[in-house]
């Protein structure tokens, strides 16, 4: 079998003669960017083979002096005998550990709504989490107390802390006889209620007093990142918090792809593995940085979305992306965590907080349980940003949903020198409105390597104030400046020029790349509109906005606001919620009472298709220009484009 070895991580497999270097990556734990899940449209999966043998099948998306310095598209590119390959670095993974020190300053900077913040806004729920442990001395068996082991546990737990009937599982009940002898009768039971009506659960037997070693794990399953927290269940304590890239971003960048790498032969169950790993990686992390024993980790609470969902627990998402986009389970059952090689204590359960729909799953549902929109007086707008848009408006008395597909444009995909928010990420831009001249600040204060979400927005709303765009998102190319130029017959702007970049290359934003963002901002802002139009009300009636997500924590409402991607909110109308999705996570991990809010809340939710929404589409190609047809509705931002042509 041919080996490919990779640099620079320094990793090598063995696959099969034919087998495609993409997926050679795959296997390998090597990253490689790829946002058409493989399909070899989107050309980021170029890399340079530098020994061996391959067959290159297309290099449609290669320029000719490209393939003669050895470059070929991973994912067309077959394996026939022992390869060199390197990743150029503007294909790497990169460090994710600065997205998360990006999401510190932002929490720094108030911009940020915490779970103390959402605590002391909306109340709190009572410690009550769904499992307990308690420690229990047996009486030990003779002639005249012969009862059966389970009797005599039954006694004690009833007597000693009022505990009625419980049932056992049936892993647990096989071990109990060794376990009580070997523990000399003295034991720590772990029991988990149960839910409609079930009497509790006997989940787990431990030796000696572990009463007070009672943890959980919140987790956050989203499509291009994952995140993890331990929690102390007995106190409420946060013992720390860790995030890894969901390693099926190797498989696609987005729910489609990744729905159609799915049915391809062993496609689920190699994603549900690379899903499963991640979060297994990231426990480790956790038990390294806190000292817990894993034996200690009884519950796990995740929320996703629902394609994430069904790739979780290796469920058919086929008929998501197919009309009529029906899941099979918007209500998954609670499982053992080993049922799905989650690597925590045996018998431990897992429980997926329940979503609405194919496209607006249990990550919107955890984050209005975390921010209290279920229970709020104020009509209120929450928007999670992200690879799709979900947006849900409402208040105590009634909930709307929707969901659109706004594209992996904000996460870098589809977007020429698009990345996702790591280091040598372009974040910031400003634009000189007499030299047109660029001001840029990259992820980590290093040479750029490409443009992030939040880069992307500034550079739209930057052009387009300079004048550099017009309201089409069209280059003035009459303006002459060496920066504005036409390149294989599109218009451009030259962010970095390449003697500047890490990639040796210059950085520049496309007429078609800023396209791809019009038409995300488009959607999202398309979604607003057709939410508010449904229940006949303006943007006016909106009393409070709650942005959500990853991409949402790194939102300027400015820059947002210029381009149309959200309507003239004022300042004070508008808060950022971060993780809404792992918040809503640890509360349900924590309160039996969170729990059945979150259920309720998606029970509450009424789902509005904009598929079939004749009116979503008249409000989407209305929002395809800057900032947008109406701009009555954009004053502040007209303002300053008189401004500018007074100047």
């Amino acid at each position: 079998m041919p080996k490919v070895y990779f640099y620079p991580d320094n990793r090598g497999v063995k696959v099969e003669d034919g087998e495609n270097i993409l997926r050679a990556a795959v296997l390998a734990g090597v990253h490689i960017n790829a946002s058409c899940g493989g399909s070899g449209t989107c050309g980021k999966c170029r890399v340079a083979v530098e020994q061996g043998d391959v067959e290159a099948q297309d290099s449609a998306k290669l320029s000719a002096e490209q393939v003669a310095q050895g470059y070929a598209l991973a994912c067309t590119t077959a394996v026939r005998g022992d390869v060199e390959v390197r990743i150029p670095v503007e294909v790497q993974m990169g460090d994710s550990r600065a997205a998360l020190e990006r999401e510190h300053r932002a929490v720094t900077h108030g911009s940020v709504l915490t779970s103390k913040d959402l605590s002391e806004l909306f109340g709190d729920f009572d410690l009550d989490p769904v499992t307990h442990r308690v420690y229990v001395e047996l009486s030990v068996p003779s002639l005249e107390d012969n009862l059966s082991d389970l009797e005599r546990l039954k006694r004690e737990l009833t007597r000693v802390h009022g505990i009625g009937d419980f049932t056992v599982d049936l892993a647990c009940l096989k071990k109990m006889a060794t376990k009580l002898r070997e523990a000399d009768w003295k034991v720590t039971a772990t029991l988990m209620e149960g839910s409609n009506g079930e009497c509790p659960r006997l989940i787990r037997l431990d030796a000696g007093d572990r009463s007070g070693k009672h943890y959980g794990l919140a987790v956050d399953i989203g499509t291009t990142s994952v995140y993890a927290e331990l929690i102390n269940l007995n106190t409420r304590e946060s013992l720390g918090r860790v995030s890894e890239y969901n390693a099926q971003v190797s498989c696609g960048e987005d729910i489609i792809s990744r729905i159609v790498y799915s049915l391809k032969k062993d496609g689920l169950t190699r994603l549900q593995n690379l899903v499963t790993d991640t979060i297994n990686r990231l426990i480790g992390r956790l038990l390294e940085k806190s000292g817990v024993d894993r034996n200690d980790i009884v519950y796990m609470v995740a929320a996703g979305n629902t394609t994430m969902a069904h790739l979780f627990f290796g469920i058919n998402a086929r008929y998501i992306r197919e009309g009529p986009y029906i899941p099979t389970v918007n209500f998954m059952p609670t499982v053992r965590a080993a049922d799905l090689s989650i690597k925590i204590a045996e018998g431990a359960r897992v429980y997926y907080i329940p979503g609405r729909s194919s496209y607006v799953g249990g990550d919107i549902t955890s984050g209005l349980l975390a921010s209290g929109v279920y229970k709020a007086d104020k009509l209120t707008l929450y928007i999670d940003v992200g690879t799709n848009g979900e947006m849900v408006l409402g208040n105590s008395e009634w909930l709307l949903a929707c969901a659109c597909s706004a594209g992996p444009a904000f996460e870098g995909g589809s977007v020429k020198h698009g990345m996702r928010a790591v280091k040598g990420a372009i974040e910031t831009v400003r634009i000189n409105p007499d030299t047109l001249e660029p001001m840029i600040l990259t992820i980590g204060q290093i040479k750029p390597r490409g443009i992030c979400g939040s880069g992307l927005i500034d550079i739209l709303a930057e052009l387009f104030l300079t004048g550099v765009i017009n309201e089409k998102g069209k280059f003035d190319l009459e303006l002459g400046h060496p920066r504005i130029r036409e390149s294989g017959g599109q218009a451009e702007y030259v962010l970095v020029w390449a003697d500047e970049s890490a990639i040796g290359e210059d950085i520049e934003i496309t007429e078609v790349d800023l396209d791809n963002i019009t038409r995300t901002k488009g959607a999202i802002h398309a979604g607003i509109t057709t939410l508010l139009d449904s229940v006949q009300m303006p943007v006016e009636a909106i009393e409070q906005v709650l942005i959500a997500g990853g991409f949402g924590r790194y939102l300027e409402l400015d820059k947002a606001i210029t381009i149309g991607l959200l309507p003239e909110f004022t300042e004070d109308k508008v808060k950022y919620v971060g993780n809404g999705s792992l918040m809503g996570a640890h509360l349900v991990l924590l309160s039996q009472a969170a729990r059945s809010s979150a259920k309720e809340i998606a029970q509450k939710m009424t789902y509005l298709d904009l598929s079939t929404n004749p009116s979503f589409m008249d409000n989407y190609v209305s929002a395809l220009f800057l900032p947008h047809t109406d701009t009555n509705s954009f004053p502040s931002v007209m303002e300053r484009i008189k401004e500018r042509s007074r100047v």
